[in-house]
């Protein structure tokens, strides 16, 4: 995804990050129309800021970039050979030779069970 994003009005310093938070709108409320407008779907909210001088500042939060975790996103993703590391605690004896059984085999390094 490519955005046309203009360069800031103010100046990014210190003096915004000083700020306290006065508001904070989702796309579709009222104040955020043409910020919809600029950024369309990347708009992930609007904020306007005060600072102890009473001055405002209106921020924007876009998306820039979007990609896939690597790895199953959920455990019903995971394909039969795929192996997991399993943490066992030392005193969880029963558990540990229930693993073991599974075929799970003991690294050392990581100290962690690599279990298919």
């Amino acid at each position: 995804m490519s955005l046309n994003i203009s360069p800031p009005k103010v100046a990014a310093d210190r003096r915004v990050a000083e700020t306290k938070v006065s508001k904070k709108l989702l796309p579709g409320q009222n104040g955020t129309k043409r910020y919809r407008q600029e950024y369309g779907a990347a708009l992930v909210c609007v904020r306007y800021r005060t600072d102890a001088n009473r001055r405002r500042y209106t921020t924007v939060e876009i998306v820039v970039d979007e990609r896939a975790l690597p790895g199953p996103a959920i455990a019903g993703e995971l394909d039969d050979g795929d192996v997991i590391a399993v943490r066992i605690e030392y005193h969880e004896a029963e558990l540990r030779a229930r693993v073991k059984q599974a075929g799970a085999k003991w690294d050392s390094e990581q100290r962690v069970w690599h279990m298919p």
